[in-house]
């Protein structure tokens, strides 16, 4: 298994400090040849934020490679999936188990506790920010 997460791109802009990569991800049928009968490929434009020192060396329009180290991915899932997932699990059987409210505004307090998760993760952005690090390479 592969220690980083790849994926090639186009340098959208480039600031101080920091270059902006557009990258086109495809669904796992994006290759396949019988996509465009089926109608289930799909692909989106994704902008990749890479904090560099040589900034100045990259030009838009230029291609590069831009990579991620897979258990940093891993933290990245956990932080925006299964954290979400598991305050909003606690937050229902919490009301409904232990305060015994009604389904309907225990969902609203789950979906409440989701988006104060949220919240606390936006505010530690720039903490989570150096953990999961993106790098770039020019092909």
């Amino acid at each position: 298994m592969a220690e980083r997460i790849e994926h090639s791109g186009t340098v959208d802009r480039v600031e101080a400090g920091r270059v902006y990569v557009k990258i086109i991800s495809q669904s796992a049928c994006g290759t396949c040849k019988a996509r465009q009968a089926c109608g289930m490929a799909e692909s989106a434009e994704k902008i990749v934020a890479v904090s560099t020192p040589d900034a100045a060396e990259y030009a838009p329009g230029e291609m590069v490679v831009v990579g991620v180290l897979r258990r940093a991915g891993g933290l990245a899932v956990a932080l925006g999936y299964v954290g979400a997932l598991v305050v909003l699990l606690a937050v229902l059987v919490l009301t409904i188990g232990a305060a015994g409210w009604a389904e309907g505004p225990a969902a609203l307090a789950a979906l409440g506790g989701v988006a104060l998760y949220y919240m606390v993760l936006w505010l530690c952005r720039r903490k989570i920010e150096h953990t999961i690090q993106f790098t770039i390479t020019k092909i």
